[in-house]
């Protein structure tokens, strides 16, 4: 009997001796301790005489039964089941950015349009807001905040491992940098947009963000990359690959601004098991709306539609840009401003009142805000807190730029 130079087959030779075999059983089993060339040790397959006499027992090496093989695992599923579990649902396939910026995007063009100065701004608050909900950072839970007003509050960081988003990994090691010399929400959207006078806090801006998120859907495959011709230079295009997901993304946003009761149509949510499903529906088409592409879907919707939907858009912005949610109306009446949003509420009344809303108007987002906060841990959740201040400086978006 002989073995293979691997020593993981055997071959018997005719008139072979009882001893020759027990001898090469015994180099078979000193060959198994030796890893094979994957990394793996191989295991001895297991013989026995049956009753009958001389029959040969099933092997199970290489397997998970009768004593086999252990099965290797990669630790990053564990990390993955365990974040899932705590941040309360799995991670969506697209992110509030790549969403945004696919609500934008011509079709066919693949680019955005020249004259939108919005969205570059936009994008960076939705930067904030997947970071929040991935549980990442967080406002600084002190007793003093709710006197300063919603956006100047401090952010922190609560858990710097990755999240496998390189641009939100990128702005997630930048606010640990900073952990000495905590920002407000405010002071980051504008450190990350370049909108900074101080020549030390230059180097947080996040460039080529369009860009980036553009090249990111490419390899997700939702977009492709071709090159045009712009009369003096070619650039860069991404036309829409996968039609079925921006469709899915415009869907979703249609059927949240153009539904007329209070409970949220299942087509304005994402799949089953998302996490912060009814919160991401939320903070998509309130980032959408103030980066100046929500009406890219409402390509089909009749004018009388449009304006509605844009109106009941005003609305649930002018219901979540406050902290806590909700609570816009009570926030026009109220004299201490410390704990809600400042200007925001009092512009969409009157933009309201212009338009010739009524209270009803408000009736249609209570299911919404009831779905919210199902999601949110605790009435005092710092994170959705930090949701709404973002939220709160997207709703001033004109006035800031």
């Amino acid at each position: 009997m002989s073995t293979s130079a691997g020593g993981l087959s055997r071959r018997r030779v005719a008139g072979a001796s009882a001893a020759s075999s027990a001898n090469a059983d015994d180099d078979w089993s000193s060959t198994s301790n030796n890893p094979t060339p994957n990394g793996t040790t191989p295991s001895s397959p297991t013989t026995g005489t049956g009753s009958a006499g001389g029959g040969v027992a099933h092997s199970h090496a290489g397997s998970a039964f009768e004593g086999g093989s252990k099965i290797a695992y990669d630790p990053r599923d564990l990390d993955r089941d365990r974040e899932e579990a705590r941040a309360g649902g799995k991670m969506p396939r697209l992110t509030i950015m790549e969403e945004v910026l696919l609500l934008g995007l011509k079709d066919k063009q693949g680019y955005l349009s020249f004259w939108n100065d919005n969205i570059s701004y936009a994008l960076r608050g939705c930067i904030l807001i997947e970071l929040a909900l991935r549980r990442r950072i967080a406002l600084v839970k002190h007793a003093n905040r709710r006197q300063m007003p919603l956006a100047d509050r401090v952010v922190e960081v609560i858990d710097d491992r990755q999240t496998g988003e390189t641009i939100l990994d990128e702005t997630l090691k930048m606010m640990k940098s900073q952990e000495g010399e905590r920002m407000s929400i405010n002071a980051w959207i504008d450190l990350l947009s370049g909108e900074t006078w101080n020549v030390m806090k230059i180097g947080f801006q996040l460039k080529q963000v369009r860009e980036r998120l553009a090249k990111g859907l490419v390899d997700k495959g939702v977009l492709r990359t071709e090159k045009r011709n712009f009369l003096l230079f070619d650039m860069a295009t991404h036309p829409v690959a996968d039609v079925r997901t921006k469709e899915s993304v415009v869907a979703r946003a249609v059927a949240l601004l153009t539904a007329t009761t209070s409970s949220i149509p299942p087509q304005a949510l994402d799949k089953e098991g998302v996490q912060n499903r009814a919160t991401r529906a939320v903070c998509l088409v309130c980032a959408a709306y103030a980066a100046s592409v929500l009406d890219n879907a409402f390509g089909r919707l009749t004018y009388e539609d449009r304006e509605a939907a844009f109106q009941r858009c005003d609305e649930i912005l002018g219901e979540f840009a406050v902290w806590p949610f909700g609570s816009a109306s009570s926030s026009s009446s109220s004299t201490g401003g410390g704990s809600m949003g400042s200007g925001a509420p009092r512009r969409r009344e009157s933009s309201r009142i212009g338009m010739g809303s009524s209270a009803s108007g408000r009736e249609s987002v209570l299911g919404l805000l009831q779905e919210v906060r199902r999601e949110m841990q605790g009435e005092e959740d710092v994170g959705f807190e930090l949701v709404a201040g973002v939220l709160e400086v997207l709703s001033k978006l004109d006035s800031l730029l």
